[in-house]
């Protein structure tokens, strides 16, 4: 088990299998009236994290201007503080993929031999998201983003229950405090790599959950 003693020393977490982490949440079109299809990505947020020392290194962050449901809704704007101006005139989806490409590049990731693993609140940024707007506009992603950790699983191994209020309870019963406004992207991302390693403090050794 990992040090969280009061003693001041430095945390020791397990040795992983990974060499970092990539905490990813999107957030997407969307409307509380009527199903959105096709559903978009807006926010395509991603943190580097040390899998020794469970600090973020880096951040890619951008949003992304949607090509067929331009005019965001009332609903989302509210849901994920993304208003308008943020979205237009951004790249559309696949040029992001190709900066999100080259960051990952510059960032030593694809480097040869060096691990790494996406983490996610729940499957549906990786399981559905993604590749249901690949598949609609014909999008070519890479396989690295088709294998990630679902953060809720590695949470029930630890508190043994699993999460039925996504990300809010996983910080609550880890008694870590929320930060930023939720269901902003790169918010969630921040207090998903918390909850990632408060686990980490437990002793606990990550593995990939679902793979596509």
């Amino acid at each position: 088990m990992a040090d969280i003693s009061g003693s001041g020393a430095e945390p020791i977490f397990k040795e992983q299998n990974f060499d970092y982490f990539l905490v990813l949440d999107f957030e997407a079109t969307c409307d509380d009236k009527v199903q959105v299809d096709p559903q978009e990505i807006i926010e395509f947020p991603v943190l580097k994290v040390n899998a020794k020392t469970f600090e973020v290194e880096s951040t890619f962050h951008q949003y992304v201007e949607p090509r067929v449901h331009k005019q965001l809704s009332p609903f989302c704007v509210e849901l994920t503080g993304i208003i308008q101006d943020m979205v237009d005139g951004q790249q559309h989806l696949e040029a992001v993929l190709g900066d999100f490409q080259k960051w990952m590049q510059d960032e030593g990731l694809l480097n040869e031999g060096v691990k790494f693993i996406f983490v996610t609140c729940g499957d549906w940024d990786l399981k559905k998201m993604l590749p249901s707007q690949a598949k609609y506009f014909d999008i070519a992603y890479p396989d690295h983003m088709k294998s990630w950790i679902n953060i809720k699983r590695p949470f029930t191994d630890v508190v043994g229950q699993y999460p039925k209020n996504d990300m809010m309870e996983m910080l609550q019963k880890l008694n870590i405090a929320h930060t930023g406004r939720h269901h902003s992207g790169i918010d969630d991302c921040k207090n998903i790599a918390k909850i990632l390693r408060g686990i980490a403090l437990k002793g606990y050794c990550f593995r990939c959950t679902l793979s596509l």
